[in-house]
Order: structure tokens, then sequence, then C-alpha cells
């Protein structure tokens, strides 16, 4: 694959990945908090979410958390938790800085589910392998959440 890196959110965060993958943005209208990329040839796709701090949910496991939080969202039917990071794995991001200057906690977790596309019913449903990843920006209370779907 040939990666490029791209603006993200306005310039505020940028990142590589494929050029297969095309903005969501220029077919549909995406919310601001969201940077969205498909490659319909291969049914895959990218979500970049900038949420505000879920501080009810631990720093350990708050990927894994993520992951069924999508899976209730999306009214999948069958959701297995396949691997996730296991404690906190705190790292600074090269690139990365944050007001407090403090480290970003990271967490990952890969899933299955049966998902419907759009307003699809059950009958439709596909299942994709689910990878999350959550980088918390407690200085800037924001978990930023990165999604990858790729169908079975």
């Amino acid at each position: 694959d040939i990666f490029a890196e791209r603006r993200l959110f306005g310039g505020a965060i940028s990142a590589a990945f494929p050029l297969r993958f095309q903005d969501v943005s220029s077919v549909r209208q995406v919310p601001d908090h969201q940077e969205a990329f498909v490659d319909s040839s291969r049914d895959e796709s990218i979500v970049l979410e900038l949420l505000e701090l879920k501080h009810d949910v631990a720093d350990t496991g708050s990927a894994a958390w993520f992951l069924q939080d999508l899976a209730d969202d999306q009214d999948a039917e069958v959701t297995q938790l396949l691997e996730r990071s296991h404690g906190d794995v705190l790292t600074t991001i090269p690139g990365l800085t944050t007001f407090g200057g403090n480290p970003a906690v990271v967490t990952t977790a890969i899933g299955q589910m049966a998902v419907s596309k759009g307003r699809q019913g059950r009958e439709a449903q596909n299942i994709v392998k689910v990878y999350v990843a959550n980088i918390r920006l407690k200085d800037v209370t924001t978990d930023v959440l990165v999604t990858a779907y790729e169908p079975i």
C-alpha cells in the first residue's frame, strides 16, 4: 500500500494511512467530532473520533469498553473479544503534546461482531473484525478513538 499523511479535524491532527481509503465526507455528512475513511473495494473503513473523556471508564481496558459500546450502538448480534492490551500502557506518542505534558494512556482491543450497514436489517449482517485504539488525553479531557473495520 502507498501511504499518505492526512490532515484531520481541520489540521489539528495528522495521520498516515493507505491512499486507498477515501474521505467519507466527500460522499455524505460526517459529524464534526469524526473523520471517516473507506475503501469500498475491500469494504474496510477507518474512523477517528474525538470524544469527551469517559471519567467513569477505567484506563485499564478502556479500548475494550469502547469496543463493547460500539457493538451496543450498532446493535451487533455477536460480539467476541479476541484480544486486548493488558494494563495501562503509559507512553508518549511522537508529535503529541498535551497542555499539562502528561503522557497519554493507550489501550487496544480487537473484536469480532455481526453488524448491518446503515438501515439494513439483521438479515443483512456481516461478520467484521474491529480494531480499536483508545488514546486518553487527560489534560484535555479527551478520548481519541481510532476504529478500523475489516470484513471476515
